[in-house]
């Protein structure tokens, strides 16, 4: 049986969009029953756009990237709003990070994050 990881959009957008990061990443995703809350891609088209704005020659590439997406099995899953909530206040988290905390700890999978702060929360 696969073990789950929950893998957050800035480690999934690394891996899209070709960062430096991306090949630690597919390492660290190989084998695993990926996990998400159901923001994952709210928070990877709001990459995209960002990327976009930021580099509109790319812009076909960053596209692409994004379209990747699809090609990945991740489960996405409801989070507890209210939990969401208070173990942000609680972590010093935005709700979005502490989705994917609160669904860590659920399914007591580690987190596959680049946001360091995150990390160091899902870590204790």
């Amino acid at each position: 049986m696969k073990q789950n990881t929950v893998l957050d959009a800035s480690a999934l957008a690394a891996l899209l969009f070709g960062e430096p990061e991306a090949g630690a990443i597919a390492a660290q995703m190989s084998g695993a029953a990926l996990v998400a809350p159901v923001l994952l891609d709210y928070e990877l088209a709001s990459v995209c756009a960002k990327k976009i704005r930021g580099d509109p020659s790319r812009r076909e590439l960053f596209l692409r990237g994004f379209a990747l997406r699809a090609t990945f099995d991740i489960e996405l899953v409801a989070v507890d709003h209210g939990e969401v909530v208070h173990l942000a206040l609680q972590q010093a988290l935005s709700t979005y990070d502490a989705s994917y905390l609160w669904l860590s700890r659920q399914r007591q999978a580690p987190l596959l994050t680049l946001d360091k702060k995150l990390a160091a929360r899902a870590s204790r």
